[in-house]
């Protein structure tokens, strides 16, 4: 067992455990606490079979899967799996206060159990049992690997929509085989006496290409490269925007983010953080006085307890000459306006540590969940004494007694405690100030056991509390404005004093005075979510969460438990999207338990990075929303691609069927089909993909966990635009010849089916007429929300209107000069006006059903029904052969 003479590294060991300082790290296996950690988050994927003994450490298996876990934490491109079970010894380690933390990594060796079975994030049977304070440790046993990665919110969306457009399709297809070879067959056979030939091969193989060609058509392969081009652009321009995507999925699931749980300091607020109130020898002082002002016999004794009871890595250091500006304040910033104030008030921090360097500290009471505050002891020529510091509410409570005036002490009864707290805590806190306490407590000459934590601190006397301001950013309550206006609702989690809590959310805009919201401590938090076993139950947890927007003074475990209770919730319609903030170790699992999980990048320790899916490059809430507008923009860029496209598939594909059966033959033929799907596909989502974000996607809610990609509003204008198309088609088909100046190639093929193979001018200007139809309609399918102006902001995209020109270009070559490879006819300047005509027609018809009103669908339920019935192993080949996978 380490002891203080035989392991000289004792205490480097112990801030490796508990606090932060400067080191080097060697090694780090399977059994540390780091290991743990990770482990939890799904960097190790060790595996052991089931069985049902009680909880017990990790084992390592050799040299081997050490090496493999050291070299696994050390990549930086580590994806964590969404799908391991979180089951192992996570250690907490707590803020100071629980926000503000060096940037080394901070473990603690308090042991917490989160026994969490995630086998689906959708599964609606969740156990999860833990609290912060004891539990029993899970079996590292029931640890297994998750076998693929949870896909995001529009990834299962886009698959079921591939299923059934696909379903559609094929049956179109084969629908189309069959009326044509029936057709042929009833003509041929029965009708004409005809006999077999060889001849008939080639139609019915002609037949099989169009039906084969209905399938590309319909099926939408290009659906998987809209969905890539539009995340690919979109994480290229988050870079600007501070944002830096490590998985390229949480860019489109940001975008349908109906909750944000996020930190205060440093996200919230601008994280450099100053001394403004102080309540000394019984003076509260709502301006910092000058130095001369305060009690000069407190002063060194107040300088001694700041210097040396602040970690030694925390430092103020005075900005370049070329940089100007204030003094950079290094390490933890609230020890910062602690070390700041020494030097306001005329004293050397530096030279008080050269005094009392860090390895003659006594011991290291470092700041944890328990105690909330850290303490020193040093070693003075009149015995031994104790140092604290922290929350004002936990240490005053420490106290027996405080210096007054002429630094006598003056004993504090319950009453007096009672006092301080109303008029001196609580009043810094309600100006949104973060309220420490500095204590003191002489120990006299012997040794003790160092050990007793409780008994070493414990009737102490108070020196002073000071208010330490942390200004909320400038941009801030815009930023939470949008997100309001946005339909995007902002929980502040935070470890300060709920008062302190409560005015910063004010500030930023979180909560309104007459706001009716909950504003909740960790420890009432808690009560109100667990049932009469202690175990956290999820109808409590849906009773709190809804109203709930400051979480105050809470542990990092009471930020997952809230985390993890709104994403398994499904006490709204849609259900959430939770995005989260976190700069800790401990963060890891609540990032990792987000949808969308936000690291801060200036701030954040390693394991949170690795944990997340987006990291903040500034720390800046703002950031945050610009994520949240470029993931709606993806969702909206993959809508007006899905409009687009299902209006041309559903067109061609009815169109190919009814021909079919009705004269035996497509008007729009094999080759034909090919450019019209290129002219979807590739180029279309290319064009549609690369749309740029406006202001405008912040003026409408999320769409949610379980809403449908395709809304009321869309299906409108998909079923009203391929109404039109069809209605144009079919009429130059039964009365082209009326006023279009064409031969019935329709009448022909009645009375010789031979006639099909020949080059009809009816037939290509239903060819023309669809295709500028779909190029105009590419126009409309911009807008996806009703806007009347489909023409704004169209010269933001230079690929959208460089794509839209060339295709009409490549058209009019395609038409003229196609000849029989594109099976097309030459048509007059009078055809041509009609099809632009017929093109522009879609634009008038757009704008002119804008002002019809839209009623909410109900087919969800018939939708999930389906789901239900089809077998997992089609539903599964179809939907990867769909996404393109197969």
């Amino acid at each position: 067992k380490k002891s203080e003479t035989d392991d000289a590294g004792l205490l480097s060991g112990t801030h490796v455990m508990e606090g932060s300082a400067r080191m080097v790290v060697l090694g780090v296996g399977l059994n540390s606490q780091v290991g743990n950690i990770m482990s939890l988050l799904g960097a190790t994927a060790s595996v052991h079979p089931a069985t049902n003994s009680k909880t017990k450490p990790v084992k390592s298996k050799g040299k081997d899967l050490v090496k493999k876990a050291t070299s696994d934490l050390s990549k930086q491109s580590l994806q964590i799996e969404d799908d391991v079970k979180l089951k192992t010894a996570l250690s907490i380690s707590e803020k100071q206060p629980n926000e503000d933390r060096p940037k080394s990594v901070k473990i603690s060796t308090d042991v917490v159990d989160i026994s969490l079975h995630e086998k689906n994030r959708d599964n609606k049977e969740h156990a999860l049992n833990g609290t912060a304070e004891s539990a029993e440790v899970p079996d590292d046993n029931d640890v297994v690997p998750n076998e693929s990665k949870h896909k995001s919110v529009l990834q299962s969306k886009l698959t079921n929509l591939a299923l059934y457009i696909g379903y559609i399709g094929m049956s179109a297809a084969a629908l189309t085989l069959i009326c044509l070879i029936v057709r042929y067959c009833i003509t041929t056979y029965l009708i004409n006496k005809q006999k077999p030939s060889a001849v008939d091969i080639g139609y019915f193989i002609s037949f099989l290409i169009q039906g084969i060609t209905v399938v590309v058509v319909s099926v939408p392969e290009g659906l998987p490269l809209a969905v890539t081009l539009a995340l690919a652009y979109a994480v290229r321009k988050m870079m600007t925007d501070n944002n830096l995507v490590r998985h390229l999925d949480a860019c489109e699931t940001m975008g349908n983010a109906s909750t944000i749980c996020s930190d205060k300091t440093g996200t919230l607020t601008t994280n450099r953080m100053t001394v403004v109130q102080s309540f000394v020898t019984g003076k509260l002082s709502e301006q910092l006085p000058p130095p001369e002002e305060v009690n000069q016999e407190l002063l060194p004794l107040l300088f001694e307890a700041i210097s040396v009871n602040t970690n030694y890595t925390s430092k103020i250091e005075a900005s370049k000459p070329e940089e100007g500006g204030l003094p950079k304040q290094i390490g933890n910033k609230t020890e910062c306006a602690l070390l700041d104030l020494v030097q306001r008030w005329g004293g050397s921090y530096d030279q008080i540590r050269q005094d009392i360097p860090e390895e003659k500290l006594v011991k290291v009471y470092t700041f944890n969940s328990a105690r909330k505050m850290m303490s020193t002891i040093i070693q003075r020529n009149d015995g031994f004494r104790v140092y604290t510091k922290g929350a004002s509410e936990m240490v005053l409570t420490k106290c027996k007694s405080i210096l007054a005036e002429n630094n006598q002490l003056k004993q504090l009864n319950d009453a007096e405690k009672n006092r301080l707290t109303h008029d001196v805590i609580e009043a810094m806190a309600s100006n949104g100030l973060r309220t420490i306490c500095v204590a003191y407590k002489h120990l006299g000459k012997e040794v003790q056991d160092w050990d007793d934590d409780d008994k070493i601190i414990n009737d102490l006397t108070c020196i002073a509390i000071v208010g330490i301001e942390d200004p909320v950013r400038k941009e801030v309550p815009d930023a939470i404005e949008k997100c309001q206006r946005a339909g995007v609702i902002v929980r502040m989690v935070t470890g300060d004093n709920i008062m302190t809590a409560r005015s910063i959310a004010t500030k930023c805009g979180i909560i309104k005075p007459n706001d009716d919201f909950l504003v909740l401590e960790g420890k009432e938090f808690n009560k109100r979510i667990r049932d009469a076993s202690g175990k956290i139950s999820q109808k409590k947890l849906d009773e709190v969460w809804p109203n709930l927007r400051v979480l105050a003074r809470s542990s990092p475990q009471d930020k997952y438990n809230l985390v993890n209770g709104i994403v398994e919730s499904y006490a709204t319609e849609h259900r959430e999207v939770v995005a989260v903030t976190g700069d800790g170790t401990n963060d890891g699992p609540a990032l990792k338990r987000a949808d969308v999980g936000f690291a801060m990048g200036i701030q954040g320790t390693d394991v949170a990075k690795q944990a997340s899916d987006i990291i903040l490059t500034d720390d800046n809430f703002s950031s945050i929303v610009k994520a949240m507008m470029w993931g709606r923009n993806v969702y909206d860029c993959i809508a007006k691609f899905l409009q687009f496209q299902l209006t041309a598939n559903l067109s061609a594909g009815f169109i190919s069927v009814v021909s079919a059966a009705a004269i035996s033959s497509v008007p729009l033929r094999a080759v034909q089909m090919l450019w019209v799907n290129l002219v979807m596909d590739t180029l279309a989502s290319l064009a549609l993909a690369t749309e740029p974000p406006t202001e405008d996607l912040l003026n409408r809610k999320p769409y949610g966990r379980t809403k449908s990609i395709i809304s009321p509003l869309m299906l409108r204008n998909i079923f009203g635009q391929s109404l039109y198309q069809l209605a144009v088609m079919f009429t130059i088909l039964y009365a082209g010849q009326y006023f279009l100046g064409v031969e019935s190639t329709v009448q022909k093929i009645q009375h010789d089916p031979h006639v099909a193979k020949q080059l009809s001018t009816q037939f290509t200007l239903v060819f023309n007429a669809f295709v500028l139809m779909t190029l105009f309609n590419e126009i409309n399918s911009r807008k996806l929300h009703g806007e009347r102006n489909v023409f704004k902001g169209i010269f933001r995209n230079p690929f959208f209107y460089g794509i839209w020109i060339f295709c009409f270009a490549a058209q009019i070559v395609i038409v003229t000069f196609g000849g029989r490879v594109f099976s097309c006819a030459q048509l007059d300047i009078y055809q041509w006006g009609w099809s632009l005509l017929f093109g522009i027609g879609s634009l008038i018809l757009n704008y002119s059903y804008i002002m019809l009103p839209v009623v909410r669908s109900r087919y969800s339920k018939y939708r999930s029904y389906f789901l239900r019935q089809t077998t997992f192993t089609t539903r599964k080949f179809m939907s990867l052969s769909l996404m393109g996978q197969y």
